[in-house]
């Protein structure tokens, strides 16, 4: 129906969702959604994320079988499996280091972009593209703020720390 309703991008993910009601999508599931999914709709752009829950060498090797199977893009996640012991910018790092770490490993083994998402901030956004990431995915630090000001603000400092570290590199 979305496609249907003008939809260029399907993604199969968002896993973070469904972990804390006990909900666990593991590779075979993943790739099995991927190969029914690529057959339904053969020619829509196809984003598939790799479950944090999974070892990280699991997920590499997940990322190149659903790049197989047909994804044309990668998502990395892992902001809730992170449990930061630290405030302010170390606690950011601490947060997102899951998904650095992934985007850098799948990044490195698939020929496809990765978007790094889960616990990115301005801090981190720029790490992320540093790991390989072709771009960062944001939820929770816009949706969770309280006001379309404060949102249009965390969207302002995610883009100026991406165009700061497009000038430092």
């Amino acid at each position: 129906m979305a496609v249907a309703a003008g939809a260029d991008l399907i993604e199969i993910g968002n896993f973070d969702s469904f972990y804390a009601q006990g909900r666990v999508f593991g590779a075979a599931e993943v790739l099995a959604l991927t190969q029914q999914t690529r057959a339904l709709l053969p020619d829509v752009t196809l984003s598939v994320t790799v479950p944090h829950v999974l070892a990280l060498d699991e997920q590499v090797a997940l990322a190149e079988a659903l790049v197989e199977a047909g994804a044309d893009i990668i998502q990395t996640e892992g902001g809730t499996s992170a449990a930061p012991q630290s405030a302010g910018v170390l606690g950011l790092i601490e947060k997102a280091a899951p998904t650095l770490a992934a985007a850098y490993e799948i990044s490195n083994a698939v020929n496809v972009p990765v978007l790094c998402a889960s616990g990115i901030s301005s801090v981190t956004a720029p790490m992320a593209v540093a790991a390989g990431a072709a771009g960062v995915g944001v939820g929770s630090a816009i949706n969770q703020l309280n006001s379309e000001i404060a949102m249009v603000a965390a969207v302002r400092s995610l883009v100026e720390a991406l165009d700061a570290a497009k000038v430092a590199v």
